[in-house]
């Protein structure tokens, strides 16, 4: 890519506009780069809407000295205002199940997956929906959740066949730079896991430039703005950046299921869910799970300052975080949030008209850049500025009907965080927990299962497996019904 004359009256023009923002060291070195490092420059520059830029650092920064002890007005959801699998009957939960299975068979459900971040915590070079848990299988995430969609789209065909033609749920999925090729590559080397790949809509989060303490854009080198992801937030713009929203409402399109990779137990489209939502009218809704004791570090669903909100533990005193309900003695505070959420595709349209009231978060970070006084590359010791990002329940406050859900977390939510050995959230408790539902899916049936002398599991654990091709959440699973079975065992179809 090379600098052309017709570019140079474009180049002044972009360099003028950023030094009339305040901004013209991100081309301090202009003078000094080749024809092509210029044009890639000059391209970086006119994606960024300097002017924009400069606003939300301003609110952010004065957010920094703005005094952390503002009080807010935090209480708990109102008495009765959570759905919850944990208290409906099993007529209810499977009421819900098929009427989210009827949405899905009209399609009319879509599924958006946030799948930006990269495996490197993991100690993989690949992107975490990539990562293999080291299930018997050998399926990576994306597979695992892929043939959820597989399963529930041949349950709708099948349960309303009248619908057969349009039982299709569209997977919109949410990459990001270092990301999107070895994404694209996972599916195509698979043939999509089974899915028809028009129905696999890639599209990339968005960026933000890093910025000093004193609101200055970074330069990772002489040409190049150091740039960092604007957090899952930055969904709600991606989606309208990339027509993604138009493109579902052309599908037909009505309700979205949205989720983030690293959940090897999250129920894709899950059809109790979406029944739940929509029953109450609900433009936004948020999956929880009861926290497992009153001072985990875990954000909460609440109302501040008369609002729906996430707020962070640390934002809840202990005597706050201890408090109980007088209707059932549980934590008042107990809806922990694991970034699970339903949406009509109407609010998703309409987020644009709220975003200028979204804050930036700040995250203060050690950013290597170019120091623009000296010219030399710098590594800092400790935080040299802030990277701005958004938070996907950022929108929280601006519904005013949001469906707050709560399952069992032991059914739907074990985050995969750390490395391999941690001992929490990392690869070994992700297998074991969907070892342990499978194992639990088996014997509601009537299966025994004996662990063999060939299973490798640890002491206390097995080594089993039901494809998600066989079954989304313990259905269909009859032809198990008074065996018994050893591990190690993979199930990918009826006995």
């Amino acid at each position: 890519m090379m600098t052309t004359q017709s570019q140079i009256p474009q180049a002044q023009a972009v360099r003028e506009k950023f030094a009339a923002a305040g901004q013209e060291q991100v081309f301090a070195y202009w003078d000094e780069l080749t024809s092509a490092e210029q044009a890639g420059l000059l391209e970086q520059a006119q994606a960024l809407d300097v002017d924009y830029i400069n606003k939300i650092a301003k609110q952010a920064l004065d957010s920094l000295s703005v005094s952390q002890e503002t009080a807010h007005r935090i209480e708990p959801l109102p008495e009765g205002s959570v759905g919850s699998t944990l208290t409906a009957s099993a007529e209810q939960q499977q009421a819900w199940f098929q009427q989210g299975l009827e949405l899905i068979a009209q399609g009319q459900v879509a599924v958006i997956l946030m799948a930006g971040g990269q495996g490197t915590r993991l100690g993989s070079s690949q992107p975490k929906g990539c990562y293999d848990i080291n299930l018997l299988s050998h399926s990576s995430l994306f597979r695992l959740q892929a043939e959820r969609i597989v399963r529930l789209q041949n349950l709708a065909a099948q349960t309303f066949p009248q619908h057969a033609a349009t039982a299709v749920i569209p997977w919109a999925i949410m990459t990001s730079g270092p990301t999107r090729a070895n994404t694209e590559a996972h599916f195509e080397a698979h043939r999509y896991f089974g899915l028809d790949s028009r129905n696999v809509i890639f599209f990339n989060q968005g960026t933000l430039p890093c910025l000093s303490f004193d609101g200055k854009i970074l330069l990772e080198s002489k040409g190049k703005v150091s740039e960092a992801p604007d957090g899952n937030g930055g969904i709600y713009a991606a989606l309208h950046r990339h027509h993604v929203i138009s493109d579902l409402r052309r599908r037909g399109v009505r309700y979205v299921h949205s989720y983030c990779v690293d959940n090897c137990l999250v129920r894709v489209a899950d059809p109790v869910f979406i029944a739940y939502c929509v029953a109450k009218g609900a433009e936004c809704g948020a999956k929880v799970v009861p926290k497992s004791s009153w001072d985990e570090a875990v954000g909460v669903i609440c109302h501040k300052n008369g609002r729906f909100a996430v707020v962070e533990y640390s934002e809840i005193s202990s005597e706050m975080a201890q408090l109980t309900r007088a209707d059932n003695g549980r934590l008042a505070y107990n809806a922990g949030n694991i970034a699970n959420h339903f949406y009509t595709l109407d609010f998703l349209d309409r987020v644009p008209t709220i975003t200028d009231g979204l804050e930036h978060h700040v995250a203060k970070k050690k950013i290597k850049h170019v120091d623009p006084t000296t010219g030399q590359q710098v590594a800092p010791a400790k935080p040299n500025g802030i990277k701005l990002e958004q938070f996907v329940f950022d929108v929280f406050p601006y519904t005013d009907n949001l469906a707050v859900f709560e399952v069992e977390r032991r059914e739907e939510f074990s985050p995969l965080k750390n490395a391999p050995g941690t001992g929490s959230d990392d690869p070994e408790t992700s297998r074991r927990d969907l070892a342990e539902q499978h194992l639990r899916f088996a014997q509601a049936v009537g299966a025994t299962v004996v662990k063999g002398p060939e299973d490798p599991a640890p002491q206390g654990e097995i080594s089993f497996e039901l494809s998600p091709i066989v079954t989304y959440a313990g259905e269909g699973l009859e032809f198990l019904q008074g065996r018994t079975l050893t591990t190690p065992q993979l199930i990918t179809k009826p006995l």
